[in-house]
């Protein structure tokens, strides 16, 4: 009923052409997770998560990451007994059966595609507050899409085309650039906590849970700490990224270990650091909604220097999320289409460079189409649904596996793996349900016509299920 697995044996195999090049060691790995951790979320969506949660957004942060710390140990487990490419849809693969691992993919697919949309978006409004605090004015109709009384947000849409050029160009000389971006980001942020710490107001954060813990409903929009919790978790989600990365990695059992749970512990500590400086400096509702939040608490505070500084870091380093999810998108496609699930010449490896070229060329276009087009919030949760999807089949994919084959060595092994397993499950379950119902029902639509899409073309064309049939012939 739920298709074909993946034995470990193939996915250790890999034939001439459609293997991935082994160009990536750990300090690539845990720069790929900050990079993409540590970005949009903390830059853009604690102005979003303050006007659902109020000041509680910091509870909010606190709880997405706490959720994403029981996923992200089920992943380091599943990514070191498995390094293949493809991340939860591999796992999945391999657990479950290919069914699962078709609507694991194909939420993959939309995550990354609307994460990179998303920072693409955020990207552009520091880009624009940064402009035109230096006194240039731009035409409205190109800074925004047709949901925001515009036409088209052209900055979105250009830098998106950018890194696709660039991961088009290469793994290791993107994931190397992209070192860089991480280092101008934390320096940024690091500014921002020693200037906004030190105007700290209790006020501020009275009444600190303005709308309660439970998401809430009112008018079309959810409130509350839960709600907040589940937009602001956009802003954990990153090293599942370097999941899809472990068949590029030189040596997957410790790579994979210190770059998964490294970039965690790591980013949960910067994320908690600033969004006590952010609402603890400016009331939440001066806070919420801004494109630019920490740009705005600096100008607040009598800093325009600092402001401007902040937003440019924003605009240099923040490509570096979009580097990092674009490529996570391109290796999901790609592994799809390389068993068969999507047309086989999009798996074409470019030799010179080692990279997928035909998958990242067209994840570059629709992304840039996405982003030039719709809002920030809207953008956000649609991927948010898919990441948590994902994150659910990976903690059941831990415990089956747990199961199934117990004594397969795995160079991490995640503790208490069947209580891990289950708080990731409950845990990702409950903050999907706590996004808006719109976005439920848009994200239903997508994996219907996904099924649809499984249904009268891939499963007939899976290279997994006809070497089954072969087998029993």
């Amino acid at each position: 009923m739920l298709g074909p697995r993946k034995s470990l044996e193939s996915l250790a195999n890999r034939t001439s052409g459609h293997s991935l090049a082994k160009t990536l060691s750990w300090p690539h790995l845990i720069a790929l997770g900050v990079g993409a951790i540590v970005g949009t979320g903390i830059y853009t969506l604690t102005g979003v998560g303050a006007e659902r949660a109020g000041p509680a957004v910091i509870l909010a942060f606190a709880i997405a990451g706490a959720v994403c710390a029981c996923a992200a140990l089920a992943y380091a487990e599943m990514a070191t007994l498995i390094p293949a490419a493809g991340s939860a849809y591999t796992f999945s693969y391999a657990a479950m059966g290919e069914t699962i691992a078709w609507v694991v993919g194909w939420s993959l697919i939309l995550e990354y595609s609307l994460a990179c949309s998303t920072v693409a978006v955020g990207w552009s409004g520091y880009l624009v507050g940064w402009i035109q605090s230096a006194g240039i004015a731009l035409p409205h109709a190109l800074l925004a899409g047709p949901y925001d009384d515009g036409l088209v947000n052209l900055p979105a849409v250009l830098v998106a085309l950018a890194i696709m050029g660039m991961l088009m160009a290469g793994t290791r000389e993107s994931a190397t650039l992209n070192i860089v971006l991480v280092v101008i980001k934390l320096a940024a942020l690091s500014v921002f906590v020693a200037i906004a710490l030190p105007h700290f107001q209790s006020a501020n954060l009275d009444p600190f849970m303005p709308y309660g813990f439970a998401s809430t409903e009112n008018g079309g929009e959810k409130r509350g700490v839960m709600a907040a919790a589940a937009i602001v978790f956009f802003a954990f989600y990153g090293f599942d990224a370097v999941a899809t990365s472990a068949e590029e990695a030189k040596n997957p059992g410790r790579d994979l270990t210190i770059g998964i749970v490294g970039s965690m512990l790591v980013c949960t500590a910067i994320y908690m650091g600033v969004a006590i400086a952010a609402v603890g400096a400016l009331p939440f509702l001066d806070l919420a909604n801004s494109p630019e939040p920490l740009a705005l608490v600096l100008r607040d505070l009598g800093q325009p220097f600092a402001a401007h500084l902040i937003a440019l870091a924003a605009v240099i380093a923040l490509p570096s999320v979009i580097l990092v999810m674009m490529y996570g998108q391109s290796r999901v496609f790609f592994v799809m289409a390389r068993d068969g699930l999507l047309p086989g010449w999009l798996a074409h490896i470019n030799p010179r460079t080692g990279a997928p070229a035909r998958i990242t060329l067209i994840t570059g276009v629709s992304i840039a189409a996405v982003a030039g087009i719709f809002p920030l919030d809207k953008i956000a949760e649609m991927a948010n649904a898919g990441t948590l999807v994902a994150f659910i089949a990976v903690g059941a994919s831990l415990m089956i596996m747990r199961r199934r084959a117990p004594h397969l060595p795995r160079l991490f092994r995640c503790p208490q793996p069947y209580v891990v397993g289950t708080l990731a499950i409950l845990g990702c379950t409950y903050l999907l349900l706590s996004l808006p119902s719109d976005t439920l029902i848009r994200f239903g639509k997508w994996n219907a016509i996904g099924l649809a899409f499984y249904v009268f073309y891939s499963r007939s064309r899976s290279h997994a299920g006809k070497e089954q049939a072969a087998a029993k012939s």
